[in-house]
């Protein structure tokens, strides 16, 4: 059933403006204006989990400098954990299986499960665990966790965006973030290459992660 139908009448949440501390009186040495969380959200304190058939947890790359490859994930675990009264606190994992990516081409995904590749055969899964959370400005977030990608686990940081949340009729809360994140594929030693004859990669080193997240809470709040 699609709980998005245009027909289908949602209680949005109320929502209320983030507080900004107020800047330094006058002569006070000049600080960073310090963006505090929307209280609004600290209702939704509390265990989530990532609706698969609302989300999409995907990537684009360049691919012969003059094109862009996207594909996605399409089987993958989650764990969440979002405190709106101390966004810090909050957490998540994602463990995403590796040979479920898909880019709509049979040949390349078959390509990007191989040796040259994720090597989805000897690494069957890749993670994402979140280590910290700031809060950047009214809606946006910055995750930084630990992602490993085959033998390699190294740092990123995902810039996040809060789109909302709602009651759905079933009594369901659910919560819509979009995140972010750009690496160097080699550093995880995703290190396939293959030159143009203008001297350029086939494909891009850099890689853009994307998580469009659709986050539901059980057991239902109605």
């Amino acid at each position: 059933m699609n709980l998005f139908n245009r027909g289908t009448p949602f209680r949005r949440a109320e929502r209320t403006e983030p507080a900004v501390v107020p800047p330094p009186p006058t002569g006070s040495p000049a600080t960073a204006t310090a963006v505090l969380p929307d209280p609004g959200l600290a209702a939704l304190t509390g265990e989530w989990t990532i609706d698969p058939a609302h989300s999409r947890i995907g990537f684009s790359v360049r691919h012969a400098m003059v094109t862009t490859v996207r594909g996605a994930f399409l089987e993958y675990q989650s764990r969440l954990y979002f405190d709106g009264r101390d966004p810090s606190r909050s957490k998540a994992e994602i463990i995403v299986s590796t040979g479920s990516v898909d880019t709509g081409v049979e040949q390349r995904d078959g390509h990007l499960v191989g040796r040259d590749f994720l090597d989805a055969a000897s690494y069957p899964r890749m993670r994402f665990a979140s280590t910290a959370v700031e809060v950047a400005g009214p809606d946006l977030y910055r995750m930084h966790g630990d992602l490993t990608i085959k033998a390699a686990t190294r740092p990123v940081v995902l810039e996040l965006t809060y789109i909302g949340h709602v009651t759905d009729p079933f009594g369901y809360q659910r919560a819509g973030f979009d995140g972010t994140t750009t690496i160097n594929r080699s550093e995880w030693g995703l290190t396939y290459s293959t030159k143009l004859a203008e001297g350029g990669a086939m494909v891009s080193e850099k890689v853009r992660l994307q998580f469009d997240i659709a986050a539901i809470r059980t057991p239902p709040v109605g």
